[in-house]
């Protein structure tokens, strides 16, 4: 189902993707209608991603702001939803905002100032501030933090040439939709399906992106706040976060490369092995841990435990 709205061509068309957070969806989309932009300039698009709860309701109390639209997306996916969103804006640039998120004052005015200072910007995004639902737990060291969608990668704007070394988030990220249309928008073999905690499909388009010649900005003043929910901080929440990072990204190696069956056993035994030359990352996969270094060690062999199985079969490809 699809509800439009006539009324002049928007610059930008905020797309919020949601799924029965219906309580948290509030927050976020007041934080879009209170932006300094001039309404007339943007519009809100919240994509309804099959959710029970009552959704709809609370989209619809928003509507007489005249620049709110709502649309169904039955298919469950975050890549779908997405898709959807920037396949339906009327705006020459499509921001993505978490349903879990606000956006800071500011934000939608950082979005047009990123666009106007380079022609060739393929992607931008910015800051993402954490609100802690609970106390940080002290095992909890900054690299592991950006498990939870942290990002602060400098005051200052600056370009992103390694998405392994830095990247943007989906959460916080802006593309032309004519540079989306270009690439194909994401992947429908990435991102969360449910409760399968499968992601980098903001990462992988920022790989299409940056393919294709355009260029990817970090702009620190394009800034969000996102929640942090007391459930994950709990150390069996961070094991399971980053195992999906390596079943993520064997699913991004199988997507870029389609390596035969061999060549991916052949690839699953090379990293066995260097797995096997380390007893200290074998212990830390069975040891408990409470040092921040020693157990962001265990994530990352996680990581690699992840990304093994991936190669394996585990995702079903």
């Amino acid at each position: 189902m699809i509800e439009t709205q006539s009324g002049p061509t928007p610059l930008i068309s905020v797309v919020i993707c949601t799924h029965n957070r219906a309580d948290y969806l509030n927050k976020a989309i007041r934080s879009v209608l209170d932006q300094s932009l001039p309404g007339d300039r943007y519009e809100l698009i919240v994509v309804d991603n099959a959710s029970t709860d009552h959704t709809r309701e609370t989209v619809r109390a928003f509507e007489p702001a005249g620049n709110v639209r709502y649309l169904y997306e039955g298919t469950l996916g975050l890549c779908h939803a997405r898709n959807t969103g920037w396949q339906q804006a009327r705006g020459r640039y499509v921001v993505y905002l978490d349903d879990d998120a606000v956006a800071c004052p500011g934000w939608l005015a950082a979005v047009k100032e990123a666009f106007a200072t380079a022609p060739d910007i393929g992607v931008v995004g910015g800051r993402v501030e954490p609100i802690w639902e609970g106390e940080r737990p002290a095992w909890l060291s900054d690299d592991l933090a950006l498990g939870l969608t942290i990002l602060d990668w400098s005051d200052t704007p600056k370009f992103i040439l390694d998405v392994r070394r830095e990247w943007l988030v989906g959460a916080n990220m802006a593309a032309p939709t004519a540079v989306l249309k270009e690439i194909g928008g994401f992947h429908p073999g990435l991102d969360r399906v449910g409760t399968r905690m499968l992601s980098s499909g903001d990462v992988y388009l920022q790989k299409q992106i940056l393919r294709r010649g355009y260029s990817c900005l970090y702009h620190p003043m394009m800034a969000v706040r996102h929640l942090v929910p007391r459930s994950r901080l709990e150390k069996r929440w961070f094991i399971r976060r980053y195992y999906w990072q390596g079943l993520s990204n064997a699913a991004m190696q199988l997507i870029e490369e389609s390596p035969s069956i061999v060549r991916r056993a052949s690839l699953a035994a090379s990293m066995v092995f260097q797995l096997l030359r380390s007893p200290r990352k074998i212990e830390s996969l069975v040891r408990p841990v409470d040092d921040p270094r020693a157990f962001t060690q265990k994530c990352y062999s996680f990581v690699t435990l992840g990304h093994i199985a991936g190669l394996l079969g585990a995702l079903g490809r």
